[in-house]
């Protein structure tokens, strides 16, 4: 019996755990090159360390993504709420001009960057990029606070912004 328990207790924790968020970026995450709106390229730690010092929002998104297009209105809502905080959008477009024309069909401000290889490239894989819209949240000091939320946890986002701002 109490093999049992013990077995059953190891299987809990480890389950719960593989939920658990993550409280910062794997090493291969931080070397990952995107595209800037400029076409330069850029790893993903200089774009952290460009919003170091803010409390930052990171979205996860794409232009062919509808749950992405029906978040729009709750990520400006968001961002009208939450004015001292910086917004980062990270696209997983297929292709650049797609990727371009969603920024300005949707007027989304904030900075923005392309994962040339998609959801399934080595960008998404290196932050376990299982969908999208996926929002992450980095406070003043760099520790991630939300790791994994998405359109579904507006409500959430904006009271742990208004916590951290």
């Amino acid at each position: 019996m109490k093999k049992i328990l013990f077995f059953g207790a190891l299987a809990l924790s480890i389950i719960s755990c593989s939920n658990a968020q993550n409280k910062e970026f794997s090493k291969e995450s931080l070397t990952k090159k995107l595209m800037a709106f400029d076409d330069s390229e850029i790893t993903f730690q200089e774009i952290l360390q460009k919003h170091a010092g803010n409390v930052t929002v990171i979205e996860v998104w794409a232009s062919w993504c509808s749950d992405c297009v029906k978040a729009m209105s709750k990520l400006k809502e968001l961002q009208t709420n939450n004015i001292g905080v910086d917004y980062v959008f990270i696209s997983m477009d297929k292709v650049i001009d797609k990727w371009k024309e969603g920024i300005a069909k949707h007027e989304i401000k904030g900075d923005h960057y392309w994962a040339t290889d998609g959801m399934k490239g080595e960008f998404g894989k290196s932050i376990d990029l299982d969908w999208i819209p996926r929002y992450i949240i980095i406070d003043k000091s760099g520790k991630i606070i939300t790791y994994r939320a998405i359109e579904t946890d507006f409500d959430q986002m904006n009271t742990t912004l208004k916590s951290l701002n």
